[in-house]
Formats: C-alpha cells, sequence, structure tokens
C-alpha cells in the first residue's frame, strides 16, 4: 500500500465503521459520562470549541449554490418548518403538561429539545433513504443560521414567565457552537470550490464523531451525580422520549403527504423534521437551565439514530 494513501484510507474506513455504529456510540457516550463524570466534566470549558468542531464537519458537505437554488422554491423548507418549529414544540407542550403537571423544568426541556435546529447528521439518513439532498442541506443551513433567534423565541413564547430564560446567552451560545463554524464551512467549500472537503473532511469526519462522544459523556457527566434510576420519573422521561420521536415522524410524514410533496422531498422533510441536533440542546440545557432540564435531551440522545433507522424503516417505502 502506498504510504501516502495510507492514513487517508484508514480515516475513511474508520468514520465507516462509525456511521455504522452510530446507533450504539451515543449512547455509549451517556453511559462514560455516567461511569466516569469525575473523568469527563473536565472537559465542560471545551465543549463550545469541540462542538464547533462537529458542527464544521458536517458544514464543511454544505454548498451556497444548493442553498440559493432551493431558497427558490420555499414551499418544502416552510413545510418542514412548520412541522419542526411549530407543531413539534406545541406537541411537546401539550403533553409534557400532562405527564408532568406543574414540573416546569422537565417540560422547558422538551420544549427546548424540540425547539432545537435539525441535526447536521440529518443528510446522511436522507442519503440513504434517497431523498432530496439539496433540500437537506438548504434546510440544515437555514435552521442552523436561524436557530439564535428560533430557540430563544420559541421558549420564551411558550414558556412565558414559567422558567428564567437567558436569551442572549443561549443566542451567544448557539452562534459560537453552531453557526459561526456553519459559516466557515460553507465558506471554505465554496473558495476551493470543493476541494476542502476532498482534503478535509476524510480525516475530520471520524473526528467529528469521537468529538460527538466527548460532548455526550462531558453533558453526562454533570447530570450523573444527580440522576437516580431507581426513580419513576428517570423512566417515564425516557418513554416519553421514545413517544415524541416517534410523534416527530410521524407529524412529518404527515405534512409531506398533505401538502403533496415528491417522495424525495417527503424523505427529506421526514428527516429534518426528526433528528434534532441534541448535543445542541443538552449543552444549552445544562448552561442556562436546572439539571431537570437537560434530562429530556440526554436521554433523547440514546434514543434518536436508533428512532432514525427505525422509524424510516417502519413509515418510508424507500428501504435502503
Amino acid at each position: 500500500m502506498n504510504n501516502k494513501q495510507g492514513p487517508l484510507d484508514f480515516a475513511v474506513a474508520l468514520n465507516a465503521r462509525f456511521e455504522k455504529l452510530m446507533p450504539v456510540l451515543t449512547p455509549f457516550g451517556v453511559a462514560l459520562g455516567f461511569l466516569l463524570p469525575q473523568v469527563f466534566v473536565h472537559l465542560r470549558p471545551y465543549i463550545p470549541w469541540i462542538f464547533g468542531l462537529i458542527t464544521l464537519s458536517g458544514a464543511l458537505k454544505l454548498k451556497a449554490r444548493e442553498f440559493v437554488l432551493t431558497l427558490r422554491h420555499p414551499m418544502p423548507i416552510l413545510f418542514a418548518f412548520v412541522s419542526a418549529h411549530i407543531l413539534m414544540p406545541l406537541a411537546a407542550l401539550f403533553f409534557t403538561n400532562l405527564v408532568f403537571p406543574g414540573d416546569a423544568d422537565t417540560i422547558s426541556g422538551y420544549v427546548l429539545l424540540y425547539s432545537a435546529p435539525t441535526a447536521v447528521a440529518g443528510f446522511i439518513w436522507v442519503s440513504i433513504f434517497r431523498g432530496d439532498n439539496a433540500l437537506a442541506l438548504a434546510l440544515i443551513l437555514l435552521d442552523t443560521i436561524a436557530a439564535p433567534l428560533v430557540v430563544p423565541g420559541t421558549m420564551s413564547l411558550l414558556l412565558g414567565t414559567r422558567v428564567a430564560l437567558d436569551m442572549t446567552g443561549i443566542a451567544i451560545s448557539l452562534v459560537m457552537m453552531v453557526v459561526i463554524p456553519t459559516i466557515i464551512g460553507v465558506a471554505a467549500n465554496e473558495i476551493s470550490r470543493g476541494k476542502a472537503p476532498q482534503v478535509i473532511s476524510p480525516y475530520l469526519n471520524p473526528l467529528a464523531k469521537v468529538c460527538l462522544i466527548l460532548v455526550i459523556a462531558a453533558n453526562a457527566s454533570v447530570v450523573a451525580p444527580k440522576i437516580r434510576f431507581d426513580e419513576p420519573k428517570v423512566w417515564l422521561v425516557a418513554g416519553m422520549c421514545i413517544f415524541f420521536a416517534a410523534l416527530g415522524y410521524v407529524l412529518s410524514k404527515i405534512v409531506g403527504i398533505v401538502c403533496r410533496l415528491s417522495p424525495e422531498k417527503r424523505v427529506t422533510i421526514f428527516f429534518s423534521a426528526g433528528l434534532r441536533n441534541i448535543s445542541a440542546a443538552t449543552t444549552i440545557a445544562i448552561e442556562f437551565f436546572p439539571e431537570a432540564a437537560a434530562l429530556p435531551a440526554l436521554l433523547g440522545i440514546v434514543f434518536q439514530q436508533v428512532m432514525a433507522a427505525t422509524m424510516g424503516r417502519l413509515l418510508l417505502r424507500r428501504v435502503p
């Protein structure tokens, strides 16, 4: 084997293995945080930088011109926004008030989770199920850039004065972790005319997945000492995470059908609305909310990738 190609081949193979293990890697990060909180808690000050690297890894694949072309036909974007940022936050508020009446911290945790932007990893699932890749990239870019306004705005509108919100702090945190790395990644892709992702992404992609595990473990380490698994509430929160994950996919499926979108665009909205940037939501919850508000996002991480695979096979005809 050519020595110059050796590291590249290893990085590509490692990333492919990581992608197959995604349903396992995220729960593994949670387990690390719970088992070794005294180790991973020291990473907390570095989370914005680590998370920025994760965002940069996904953003390098985005192209501004694809975003502009998709904007010329904005209705699918509008439908995706309605499904992700109106229907799901309202559903989260409604059902959590029924299940956790008077528990403002837990309710705010679910509303925060379903106010978060779509996950960059959703592009992987859109590709697997043969959706509209250009629309997926546009949704990721637009949703990410809008997050500093959408997340605090949704939280303030739906929760009002029930929780104290540092909207400026939340917005700044999202800008640092998500928006700036996205702009850098898109700019690097455009300026290099697509060469930057070809050179950098093979090495950055597996590193980003390791960083994701570290972010999850660091966030889990903060709440680990205060969570008791012998408490029924913890299992109830976990059950509601599964329920909301399934509900998000069902609602986005219905939206795609009612709005008479093409099969490719239905797949894209399905995953764009169903998947959330849970790591960002967890980081914000731990930084700006009581520990109880981080529990829905933290437990949601465990199920997100598994639910993406399961619901995709159950509700989409395009089985990979």
